[in-house]
């Protein structure tokens, strides 16, 4: 079974500099997890994942402002 990735994150690039100005590339990188939904495995980000199991309870927040 193969994974589908969710995400568009990509890592974050620069230098990292002493100070003597000396230039060291670096990456921050997506923090990646494996879900396993309805026997499917998909890799997103962790603050993704946090978002998407977030998203029923904001709705039902909506609905009570609403009414």
């Amino acid at each position: 079974m193969a994974k589908k990735k969710l995400t568009t994150k990509k890592p974050l690039v620069g230098n990292r500099r002493s100070h003597a100005m000396n230039a060291t590339k670096h990456a921050q990188r997506p923090n990646y997890q494996t879900y396993t939904i309805d026997g499917e495995k998909i890799v997103t980000t962790a603050r993704e994942a946090r978002s998407a199991r977030k998203e029923p309870r904001a709705r039902k927040c909506d609905k009570k402002e609403a009414a």
